[in-house]
């Protein structure tokens, strides 16, 4: 074994390397449910699934799913919150041989055409809240069937009786269509077909095209293969070194559709039999803290954007967080000073990793239980990470040396769906070019200096400039747009446009909002607009981000 330079501050009680089985994604369900049928895998809003209803739900999902025609290799795409219904139709999907296609449920029917139709999904699973964007988008894609579920099937009573009221009220009358092509999910289960259990290569086959825009913002389906998400499982568990098997409770509020909730929140907790308490809105924080003070979770993997939410509510003292023992805090940057608050509130760790979608996603994280830096800390078991030139990547940089982040690994992923170019670009020789800008110290901490592409991250969710630009553009008074991401103190980062207006034309900021409004997911909207006669550009036409960042506000929120 080589001795990298982060072994000298390696975690006590954390392997160095791990022995990853040969089994697909669903085989973490099938061995947990072997050896802890009877631990509770869900608690939701009360109501309780076992490691065994699971398997048995899951397993009938899959007979009923490969009866409607779902074949091997299959998209089939997830449209849902966090809820039972989420691993059920996850696992049910993957037991058909099919692959999964995460869909954040914001998306807006353009955008679900846009994924739908680069993945070929011909299958979707959706809550019927979002049912209206689907049928919207379906005749613009290949979906053929969709699969509709009810948050009430999974609620205890009375809540399961008084959520149809708050439902009617918040998103007003939902009408099911009869249709043949449309399923309820209750029906399939209860046919009790038997699964079919493709066989499955670990290493070769494909069980989650997860979306990333990469450094380009156009979408991408990074191919996520069972022995990826399996090797991040075991990886992101072992992280845990005082984890108790059948013993941990996980408060999984990050979405499930985010390659980070699928791994921490889901995979890894199964992989420890620990029980899920999910919650469907990770914006919710007085929820999310009643949720905690009742049901004493002990791990809770979390975004910045949520500790920094709870440890600035003024009531935050009235709820008991002490049960919490570990956190590792992902998809954007952590303050020490949120750090140190949410520690001092709780008596427990919070420690910052590091990841991105290509890599199932988790590749670095501070020891919970050892030298903690202001950094994006060591490498997981088994991964390999190193500084090349920004340029080239071709030469290797030195201990304080500033170039590009490369990383290689069992939870790498096997390129992008249907892009070799794009492919050839990131994966050379093994290793995977992240577009991070970083670079590593004597004691094999890791720090990122700047992000080489453009990616805003706005509460652990990429937004990709281009696409609010292309949306941008589409507005008949607009004539040059750009985007760029700004500091948010709540959210991390948040979306600012610059417009140059078509002349004689005119619009507010409101307008400009509400225009995108119906063109993107609320995450990806402007939160600040500013109007500019010109933007800073290159001698070939490109337009400088950097100096839009850089320069001072122009006074000039909306014209008037």
């Amino acid at each position: 074994m080589a001795d990298f330079p982060w072994y000298k501050h390696w975690p006590e009680g954390v392997p160095k390397s791990l022995d990853y089985p040969d089994i697909p994604v669903q085989g973490l369900l099938t061995a947990t449910a072997k050896r802890h049928p009877d631990v509770v895998a869900t608690r939701f809003y009360g109501a309780r699934l076992t490691y065994a209803d699971l398997e048995r739900r899951a397993d009938a999902l899959a007979g009923a799913l490969a009866k409607i025609g779902v074949k091997r290799g299959d998209r089939v795409a997830l449209l849902l919150p966090n809820c039972p219904q989420y691993p059920i139709a996850f696992f049910g999907a993957l037991r058909a041989g099919a692959i999964v296609v995460n869909t954040n449920p914001l998306y807006t029917p353009r955008e679900l055409v846009v994924q739908y139709t680069d993945a070929g999904a011909e299958t979707v699973i959706c809550a019927d809240l979002f049912l209206k964007n689907v049928l919207k988008a379906r005749k613009g894609t290949l979906v053929k069937r969709v699969v509709v579920t009810d948050i009430k099937e999974y609620l205890p009573f009375p809540l399961s009786a008084l959520y149809p009221i708050k439902k009617k009220r918040d998103y007003g009358k939902i009408v099911v269509p009869e249709e043949t092509w449309i399923h309820r999910l209750p029906s399939l289960l209860a046919e009790g077909a038997s699964p079919t259990k493709p066989a499955v290569n670990a290493g070769q086959d494909v069980a989650v095209l997860q979306y990333t825009g990469g450094t380009t913002g156009t979408p991408k389906g990074a191919m996520l293969t069972h022995h990826n998400l399996v090797a991040n499982a075991l990886q992101t568990a072992a992280w845990l070194p005082d984890a108790k098997p059948g013993k941990e409770v996980f408060l999984s509020v990050i979405p499930f559709f985010h390659v980070y909730g699928l791994t921490t929140a889901l995979l890894a907790p199964i992989r420890l039999a620990a029980t899920m308490v999910i919650h469907a809105n990770p914006r919710e924080i007085p929820a999310i803290l009643k949720l905690a003070h009742k049901t004493r979770p002990t791990i809770f993997p979390g975004v910045p954007t949520m500790y920094v939410a709870i440890i600035n509510r003024p009531d935050v003292r009235k709820y008991d967080l002490r049960s919490i023992k570990a956190c590792i805090s992902g998809s954007a940057p952590l303050a020490p000073e949120v750090r140190k608050k949410f520690e001092q509130l709780t008596g427990g760790k919070l420690v910052e990793g590091y990841g991105l979608t290509e890599a199932s996603p988790v590749t670095h994280a501070n020891p919970l239980y050892g030298l903690i830096k202001d950094a994006i800390g060591i490498p997981f078991p088994d991964t390999e990470a190193r500084i090349v030139d920004a340029e080239t990547g071709a030469k290797v940089l030195g201990v304080g040396e500033v170039g590009e982040l490369t990383l290689r690994g069992p939870q790498v992923m096997k390129g992008y769906w249907g892009k070799r170019e794009e492919t050839a670009a990131v994966l050379r020789d093994g290793w995977l070019r992240t577009g991070d800008i970083a670079r590593m110290d004597e004691d094999g901490y890791f720090f990122i200096v700047e992000r080489k592409k453009d990616v805003i991250i706005c509460s652990g969710y990429n937004v990709y400039p281009r696409e609010v630009e292309e949306v941008l553009f589409e507005h008949p008074a607009v004539q040059e747009a750009a985007v760029i991401g700004i500091p948010d103190p709540y959210r991390g980062e948040s979306v600012k446009a610059f417009l140059v207006l078509k002349a004689g034309r005119k619009v507010t900021a409101d307008e400009v909002r509400a225009f995108c409004k119906d063109r993107l997911a609320p995450f990806k909207v402007p939160r600040e607009v500013e109007f500019r006669k010109e933007l800073p550009k290159t001698i070939v036409g490109k337009v400088l981000r950097r100096a839009l960042r850089e320069a001072p506000p122009s006074g000039s929120p909306s014209p008037k």
